[in-house]
């Protein structure tokens, strides 16, 4: 593999990488990203299996959907919250010739795998039971299925925690830091591969298959993940700062991880944005019955997810370069508040219900024209933790975090389940009840969204993209001092760019109406025609003058920036605008298919649906549009103004490297105002 300890006897001229103890040569690093790359393919068919068969199978036995969600995510979390923080707590502090993560998913393989194998057998094992266990006749046989499936479950759990507390770490450990978001891209293209893979030609399976997959994904998983630990070698790792041996073990270990995880109001904020925003993604377990409800088949779902992943993994090669670029934070940032957008929006499908086939394409659309959207988000994911956390006790914080959001699952599971039998039971037991899953992401969502919008803020005055190094109580800076991976700021031409897509947005929902009026006059449809004149057409207008002003404002603050001024009412980064201008501007597309299938199938109210919906996007996304602007007015660091200031030209400016007239306007704005608030301008 060509991955060794720092030595001199590597050849002369040749180009060498580093990873804390760790050196490679070109090849070395080709071959570590290789055996890691398996690896993480043979985790993600292990990890995909789960969760996507057992709701299917825990609702064929007839299990209430309170249940369901305790199995598939009251108990994870349980152990959640208590193995994987012991677990990372250790291993940011284990030493061994193997190092400090592959012990732990080594020892715990073949224990994982004979979980995983039982949780197919268990059919077989209910009917054994039950022929020589005489006690076991008073129950159901589908009963003693499900006590077994939770058995099994909770055993299953208990040592995938010990693999998935540490192997996302090991990356952050071996991989050197200057490839870290290429890598991550990497990760996430052959886990997409993985996830399409089985989505394609397994999961339409799951009924009638359970026990071979489970069986055969036990295999792959002991085989690829052992050889990856047998070919991956860690480095030497120094003490903990600030910390005795004393201070990791028994009760002072605990109060140890307690204090430094929970100590700094930053990471409380990092902490609870993802546990909210995990508890408004957990409803999704029930999503494969929101499309069967829809008129899809499991044939169609699968195939759906498959092409959709693989379209994912086309956009995640071009995307992964941007993550360190714009900073994974913004990324999550910008994306949070847009995302609210297309989660309101499934309110339709309570009014509307097309046919199967219809459904089917449409979704599909939607699922494509978000593609590089979906991309980018899930690149830097990772990476934002590793911005974010202490490298030197990453595995702790990892764990801080999924202490918080376990809490958090251990109650949503079961809620989820009870928030869908309440709509069960309102609408008399019917699957109709699937439809208001949105209602569940949009509450937490918006919650999780606003703490990371405080993260933001705080990350911002914390240092932001030019000074910030993670809080670290334990040590005497007070703060832990990580590489600073050079951005970009906002530009003016890829901001004018966007701001096209936005007018295309606007002119395109806007434009479109009057045709869409002539097509219901031509088939006869005169009520969603009255809807269409006096409701849709006036606020579709009104929408496109709005943004018009906002963008009028923000131009305003563009050309205040070229004379070194702080903005009136904030500049944007055009990094996500781009992204979002142009999913947005495609689904005004789909929003047209949608109008026209409608009055195709004679269905005015869905109509009048479609077309409200349609008014209420554009507001939200001059909304969101209009809440960046207010977030990054305050904040805006300074090398936003100069390569605004320099029409682009200072992209290198950015990244630390050009020069300037220290004479010039922008530069004595930057000498007096460095180290402090940027002072916010009246815009009444």
């Amino acid at each position: 593999m060509q991955a060794f300890e720092r030595s001199p006897t590597i050849a002369s001229g040749e180009k060498v990488y580093h990873c804390g103890t760790l050196t490679y040569t070109k090849a070395g690093l080709a071959a570590i990203f290789a055996w890691l790359l398996w690896g993480d393919f043979c985790y993600t068919l292990m990890e995909t299996v789960v969760p996507s068969i057992l709701p299917l199978k825990l609702k064929g036995l007839d299990a209430p959907n309170w249940m369901i969600g305790m199995i598939i995510t009251t108990l994870p979390g349980i152990l959640n919250m208590t193995i994987c923080p012991w677990v990372s707590f250790k291993s940011d502090r284990y030493r061994s010739r193997w190092g400090r993560r592959i012990p732990f998913i080594a020892i715990t393989m073949p224990f994982l795998c004979i979980s995983l194998a039982l949780l197919g057998w268990s059919d077989d094992i209910s009917k054994l039971l039950r022929q020589y266990i005489p006690l076991l006749h008073e129950y159901a046989p589908a009963t003693i299925t499900i006590c077994l499936i939770a058995f099994f479950m909770f055993m299953f759990q208990f040592f995938y925690m010990f693999v998935g507390s540490v192997f996302w770490y090991l990356f952050n450990d071996i991989v050197p830091p200057q490839f870290i978001g290429r890598f991550v891209g990497a990760i996430r293209i052959i886990g997409t591969i993985a996830g399409a893979l089985y989505n394609f030609f397994v999961f339409k399976y799951a009924n009638i298959h359970m026990r071979e997959i489970f069986i055969g994904v036990a295999i792959l998983y002991f085989i690829g993940l052992g050889v990856m630990c047998l070919m991956c070698k860690e480095g030497k790792y120094p003490p903990c700062e600030g910390e005795a041996a004393k201070d990791s073990q028994g009760w002072e270990g605990i109060k140890t991880f307690l204090k430094e995880s929970f100590s700094h109001k930053f990471y409380w904020l990092v902490f609870l944005s993802t546990a909210f925003n995990c508890t408004a993604w957990l409803i999704l377990s029930f999503d494969i019955f929101f499309k069967q409800e829809m008129g899809l088949n499991l044939d169609q779902i699968g195939k759906s997810n498959a092409i959709g992943s693989i379209a994912v993994v086309a956009a995640m090669f071009f995307m992964s370069i941007f993550v360190d670029r714009w900073h994974p934070l913004r990324i999550g940032v910008y994306a949070a508040v847009f995302g609210l957008v297309s989660i309101f929006m499934n309110w339709v499908w309570i009014f509307v219900t097309l046919p199967g086939d219809y459904f089917f394409w449409l979704n599909l659309g939607n699922i494509l024209i978000a593609t590089f959207l979906s991309a980018i988000v899930i690149v830097a994911r990772l990476p934002q933790d590793m911005r974010l956390f202490p490298q030197s006790r990453f595995g702790q914080f990892c764990s801080a975090q999924a202490l918080v959001s376990s809490v958090f699952r251990i109650a949503a599971g079961v809620m989820a389940g009870l928030f869908i039998d309440i709509f069960k039971w309102f609408f008399n037991g019917s699957d109709f009840a699937y439809r208001f899953t949105f209602l569940w992401m949009a509450v937490f969502a918006v919650i999780g969204t606003i703490f990371l919008l405080r993260v933001y803020t705080e990350w911002y005055r914390l240092g932001g993209d030019t000074h910030f190094h993670p809080p670290a109580p334990w040590s005497p800076l007070k703060v832990e001092e990580m590489p600073i991976v050079s951005t970009v700021g906002p530009q003016t031409k890829w901001l004018n760019v966007a701001f096209r897509l936005f007018d295309g947005i606007m002119g395109v929902s806007t434009l479109s109406v009057p045709c869409l009026i002539w097509w219901m006059y031509v088939k006869q449809e005169m009520f969603a025609c009255k809807w269409f004149c006096l409701v849709i057409l006036p606020f579709s207008v009104l929408a496109w003058l709005t943004w018009i002003i906002l963008k009028k404002k923000i131009r305003q603050d563009m050309k205040a920036a070229g004379i070194g001024m702080p903005p009136c009412n904030g500049i944007p980064h055009h990094g996500m605008l781009i992204i979002f201008g142009s999913k947005f501007l495609l689904a005004a597309g789909i929003w047209i298919c949608q109008i026209i299938a409608a009055v195709s199938l004679t269905m005015e109210k869905g109509v009048i649906v479609f077309g409200i919906a349609n008014v209420l996007t554009n507001f939200l996304l001059i909304g969101g549009i209009w809440l960046m602007c207010r977030i990054e007015r305050g904040y805006s660091r300074l090398d936003t103004f100069l390569s605004i200031a320099e029409d682009d030209k200072a992209v290198e400016s950015a990244a630390g490297h050009a020069e300037f007239d220290e004479k010039s306007p922008v530069m004595a704005y930057k000498q007096e105002t460095i180290g402090t608030e940027m002072p916010i301008c009246d815009t009444t």
